[in-house]
């Protein structure tokens, strides 16, 4: 099975100062996609720079050619089908048919809270996944037809035209970040992708053995999404994000490091992992050179 390595760029640098340079390396490094977080700031780098995932998109299609881009991942928190379905339709024409939404129910960061007055408690579990099971069905109708009304409990639209449509048909492809049965069921029928980050309750005690087990029983729990759906699991690109599971940056390490890793999770069904570029003094540092070392050698040792 054919496994492609990707990228995470994150959007806290300006574009002259090292924004612009870090996506068009991606590109020659050789990497298959560079996606970037969207949130309105993000755990440790709050109080830091933090730009827009859409207009860092924009600039990195400007400057890139073959490099897929796109999103890990997009939520409700802060976005409306009708608006983000333009954006995206531009972001997809802009780049020639380059972009990837990953889209995820969204938790309960900065993000769930920016746009609340005091007197609003953030959304629980429950209401993300009823808000995520609406976004998601009528962001694909907004992408696929011209016009679009629906009248629904959260989302709405009232003859929202999306002229042309997106450079890829039917529509550009939605990576599902999900683990629970509600968002399985939506990776199912919608997802041209399936995007995790393991099992959070190991992130600081389990091991890489428990999580390989969790993650297998993710890839199963997927499986009979898809054949409820009636739909062939083998149809979804299946997308570890990596940096939240026990080995946390081990990986990054030394080429044999990663090799072995990517190896074991190729073997669960993964067919796309995801590395974080290296960031100074954050969870995502990492020595530079090995990480490109990674890039252009680690696929090959892998075989």
């Amino acid at each position: 099975m054919s496994l492609r390595l990707s990228t995470v760029i994150l959007p806290y640098r300006r574009w002259s100062e090292g924004g612009r340079s870090t996506w068009t390396r991606a590109e020659q490094l050789g990497f298959h996609a560079a996606y970037t977080y969207d949130h309105l700031s993000w755990r440790t780098f709050r109080d830091g720079p933090w730009f827009g995932a859409v207009p860092t998109l924009a600039a990195a299609a400007g400057v890139t050619e073959t490099l897929r881009l796109g999103t890990l991942v997009t939520s409700p928190n802060f976005r409306h089908p009708v608006t983000l379905a333009k954006e995206l339709i531009s972001l997809d024409d802009i780049s020639g048919g380059r972009i990837t939404l990953g889209i995820g129910a969204g938790g309960t960061g900065f993000d769930a809270t920016a746009l609340l007055n005091s007197s609003h408690e953030p959304w629980s579990p429950r209401e993300r996944a009823d808000r995520f099971a609406e976004f998601v069905p009528l962001l694909d109708r907004l992408l696929t037809e011209d016009a679009v009304t629906q009248e629904g409990r959260f989302y709405s639209a009232d003859e929202a035209r999306n002229i042309p449509g997106c450079v890829q048909r039917p529509r550009l492809p939605f990576a599902v970040a999900a683990t629970g049965p509600r968002g399985l069921k939506l990776a199912a029928r919608y997802g041209q992708a399936w995007v995790t980050t393991g099992d959070p309750k190991l992130y600081e005690t389990g091991t890489p053995e428990q999580s390989v087990e969790a993650l297998r029983g993710q890839v199963g729990k997927l499986s009979e999404a898809c054949a409820a759906a009636g739909r062939d699991v083998a149809e979804l690109d299946k997308v570890l994000l990596t940096g939240f599971t026990p080995d946390r940056s081990r990986p990054l390490r030394s080429v044999d490091a990663f090799v072995d890793f990517a190896g074991r999770h190729r073997e669960l069904g993964f067919t796309e992992i995801v590395i974080h570029w290296p960031i100074p003094d954050s969870d995502f540092a990492a020595d530079e050179k090995v990480f490109e070392e990674i890039a252009m050698e680690g696929l090959a040792q892998l075989g």
